[in-house]
């Protein structure tokens, strides 16, 4: 069995000001890709789901179409309070102050579990059979993320990444040299059987996107890099990437059910 190295414990005010840049700058999810999950899920309009580590509520607000009710749970207050102002009038979104750790029972039953860029921060092994027991027969988990194919609209990012090494703190690091897969960790769960699902699709970009997008993350948030490098950094990618205007991305989705 493959266990989990369990990562530094995320500090609530790492996103204390990340939220104010995610929805300008994070590379949204397909509507396809929101689709095509839920139908190979089974979602329905009388199922349950909760979006853990909801940040300001992205999935949680495109999955609420397609449920009865879409718990959005995430640990700092700033972004939770974001995830309700962005929901609008979503009557079917609860939202809840928490993390992981207080996935319980107490919460209800679930058909699908998604996660977007969350799963990481977490103890995995834990999160899992925690998961395990609030998942209904049938259910699953989803874990959602974006990555970058290697083609030359894509080549301007080598840049944005090495402007944002430079400036990233070292310290706190939650991957580590021993890092493990989330593959490998589900694979030695109780939702083994695994299916990947992906969007590809070419998208306008411009330069104050890039800004954003880097403030968002939680390695270049303003309240990580402090209010000198914030600057620094916004004002280098502004110079160095001000020609950029179109990525390629693939947005995707790791889909876990029980063997």
């Amino acid at each position: 069995m493959t266990l989990a190295p369990i990562p530094q414990p995320l500090d609530p005010t790492r996103y204390r000001t990340a939220w104010a840049h995610y929805e300008q700058g994070r590379v949204p999810y397909s509507p396809a890709l929101i689709r095509r999950v839920a139908d190979v899920t089974g979602l329905g309009s009388q199922h349950r789901v909760l979006d853990l580590g909801c940040g300001p509520g992205p999935l949680a607000r495109r999955f609420a179409p397609l449920a009865h009710e879409v718990v959005a749970m995430d640990p700092t207050p700033e972004m939770l309070a974001a995830a309700r102002a962005l929901a609008g009038d979503a009557a079917n979104i609860r939202f809840v102050s928490g993390s992981s750790y207080d996935l319980g029972p107490t919460l209800g039953r679930f058909h699908l579990v998604v996660m977007g860029r969350s799963f990481h921060w977490m103890d995995r092994v834990d999160t899992l059979k925690r998961l395990d027991q609030i998942v209904e027969p049938g259910g699953a988990v989803a874990l959602f993320h974006d990555t970058a194919p290697a083609v030359p609209a894509n080549a301007w990012r080598k840049v944005l990444y090495e402007i944002s090494a430079r400036y990233e703190p070292k310290e706190g690091a939650h991957q580590g040299p021993d890092w493990i897969r989330h593959e490998a960790v589900l694979l030695d769960s109780p939702f083994a059987r695994l299916e990947r699902f992906g969007v590809i699709e070419r998208r306008a970009v411009d330069v104050e996107t890039l800004v954003q997008r880097t403030l968002s993350m939680g390695s270049t948030s303003p309240s990580h890099l402090g209010e000198e490098k914030t600057a620094a950094i916004s004002a280098e990618i502004r110079t160095k990437l001000a020609d950029v205007r179109e990525e390629v991305v693939e947005t995707n989705a790791l889909v876990a059910w029980r063997a």
